[in-house]
């Protein structure tokens, strides 16, 4: 129990989400026991050759976003253990029957973000085209004489600055974007959960991430996660529902 730090760590990787919705955890047999952990509900299974804790990744969830769970495993047995998150299993329950919820992995959210980053990179072209644009018609002006003529000018030195500072402008609206999402693709290196062989005595965690429940008319969600570890099969069964209900 003392590594409960460690999970509380991987939390504060997901950041915090604001939402309306919350999550109480459902002990389904009696190696399980729902508990508490600053402020947040938690649930702490025991199987024969390890231990799983889950807590849900911030304290409110986006209604209808993404849940995202804290999951740390030990490996209890003498000999390595394996972890995989394509035996992670969920399904909701709706009116007697089940449904799968697809498990978005590592790989997936990491497309994701490459996907995000094109298309800011796309919107940051229009960006710079918008102020090479502007560039290119400055140092050109009317003017007005007293007497009333009119007439165009040509600024070479309004044009450099011009350019200049569109030259400028452009690079940092490149380097933001590509500094985003480095730290947007470290973010998910660091804390989404992966494949993992555990040696005896390890723990290892991370965030997992689970395809949003479809809405009820009642308000409450019920789905459960199946996390294998080994032999081990540890069911987390979840009720999710508006914040104070």
């Amino acid at each position: 129990m003392r590594k409960w730090g460690f999970v509380a760590l991987c939390a504060a990787l997901g950041g915090c989400v604001t939402g309306n919705e919350t999550v109480q955890f459902r002990p389904s047999n009696p190696q399980q026991q729902s508990l508490m952990r600053d402020g947040q509900p938690a649930l702490v299974s025991r199987q024969r050759s390890s231990v799983v804790l889950v807590r849900p990744a911030s304290r409110q969830l986006q209604a209808n976003g993404r849940p995202v769970f804290v999951v740390g495993i030990s490996n209890l047995g003498q000999v390595p253990i394996d972890f995989r998150v394509a035996q992670v299993e969920a399904t909701q329950h709706v009116a007697g029957s089940d449904h799968v919820m697809q498990v978005v992995t590592y790989e997936m959210l990491l497309q994701e973000e490459k996907n995000r980053q094109v298309a800011a990179l796309i919107v940051g072209g229009l960006a710079a085209g918008v102020n090479t644009y502007s560039a290119s018609q400055a140092g050109y002006g009317r003017y007005t004489t007293t007497s009333g003529r009119t007439g165009t000018f040509y600024s070479p030195t309004a044009a450099v600055i011009a350019h200049n500072n569109a030259a400028a402008q452009n690079e940092a609206i490149v380097a933001a974007t590509v500094e985003t999402g480095q730290r947007n693709m470290s973010l998910l290196e660091q804390s989404v959960i992966k494949d993992n062989t555990l040696m005896p005595g390890e723990w290892y965690g991370g965030q997992l991430h689970i395809a949003p429940p479809t809405e009820q008319a009642g308000g409450q969600k019920a789905y459960t996660i199946v996390i294998t570890v080994g032999n081990d099969r540890h069911v987390i069964d979840i009720a999710q529902a508006p914040a104070g209900t």
